[in-house]
């Protein structure tokens, strides 16, 4: 059973597979984009209604999409992070190292000489990756496997804050975007931007303080704590690491928010608007829906290197609501 379980995670470890899911990312969210653009204009009466939405939808969707996609690469090259290999570079570092084993291990079995051809270039099946752990047996052979598939690694106090600044750039910029290509839409649609803009301002204040940057400090205060305290338990630092986001992103992020909201962007605002259209935003149940993002951040904090590449598909969601410029029940 302990095997069984441990050929699953390694097969999620794969930098192949993360490397797959990466290229696969722009594909899906386009694909989502276009059938929800669709069925957003659909729900309009008029035709007129249905093309305005359409590309109020499409043109919010697409700054929002690309902005989230670019967002890692920006987000990297503005905290040193070390990017993620490359599926050539991968191609090249598992023959080297696959080669290298082999010409020291003449007598195994042709399965496994088969299997290992195969992760060169290929992911390999939790089933090979099984049979891999059952015959490869010793500490020359783990270190082997643990080369060609690295396991997590906890993350170290001193990378606690580059990982949160990262994961909190990677969050911004997708509200940023999303902000841009609502202005664009309204624009194009020949409403007053300049009306709707504070309302785009404050969903995405709250988008990103709520459902991003406050549980990212949750979690990373969390870890920060563990770490000092020599906690090396993936499992407890994961609940930590879930505790902190709950205290400052889920019940503290929406109050926090709110009053950055009062304090910081009505007064911009309140000269030239109502009352109603000030009020506070509660949380909603799609709001609590957004925190799965949470559960990437917890994951990515533990070494979970695949989770990475879905960041842009989990922070459009927070960039979209912002493009639209969405209060309670509007």
């Amino acid at each position: 059973m302990k095997v069984a379980l441990k050929s699953i995670g390694k097969y999620l470890d794969q930098p192949l597979l993360t490397e797959k899911l990466r290229k696969k990312v722009p594909i899906g969210l386009s694909s989502l984009a276009i059938g929800f653009t669709l069925n957003e204009a659909s729900k309009e009466k008029e035709k007129e209604q249905k093309i305005k939405k359409g590309i109020e939808t499409g043109v919010i969707l697409g700054a929002t999409i690309a902005t989230s996609l670019a967002a890692p690469k920006i987000a990297t090259s503005i905290t040193n992070k070390k990017s993620l290999p490359k599926y050539q570079e991968l191609i090249k570092n598992n023959t080297k190292h696959i080669d290298e084993f082999l010409s020291k291990k003449e007598n195994l079995a042709e399965s496994i000489k088969k299997i290992l051809e195969k992760a060169k270039k290929q992911i390999l099946t939790p089933k090979e990756i099984y049979l891999l752990l059952t015959e490869l047996k010793g500490k020359t052979e783990n270190k082997f496997l643990d080369k060609l598939i690295p396991p997590p690694e906890n993350i170290s106090s001193k990378d606690i804050f580059s990982e949160i600044s990262w994961l909190s750039i990677v969050g911004a910029i997708p509200i940023f975007g999303g902000i841009s290509g609502g202005v664009a839409a309204d624009k194009i649609n020949n409403r007053d931007w300049k009306q709707t803009l504070p309302n785009k301002i404050k969903e995405g204040t709250y988008q990103y303080l709520a459902n991003i940057f406050l549980c990212n400090v949750g979690a990373g205060a969390a870890l920060g704590i563990l770490e000092k305290s020599n906690v090396r338990s993936r499992m407890a630092r994961g609940i930590g690491m879930t505790a902190g986001i709950i205290l400052t992103g889920v019940i503290g992020g929406s109050k926090i928010a709110n009053i950055i909201g009062n304090k910081c962007i009505n007064p911009l605002i309140e000269k030239n608007r109502t009352k109603q259209n000030c009020e506070e935003r509660t949380p909603e149940l799609i709001d609590i829906g957004l925190h799965t993002d949470d559960i990437a951040t917890v994951s990515l904090l533990s070494g979970l290197k695949w989770i990475e590449p879905t960041l842009p598909i989990l922070y459009s969601v927070s960039g979209y609501r912002a493009g639209i410029g969405y209060r309670n029940n509007n």
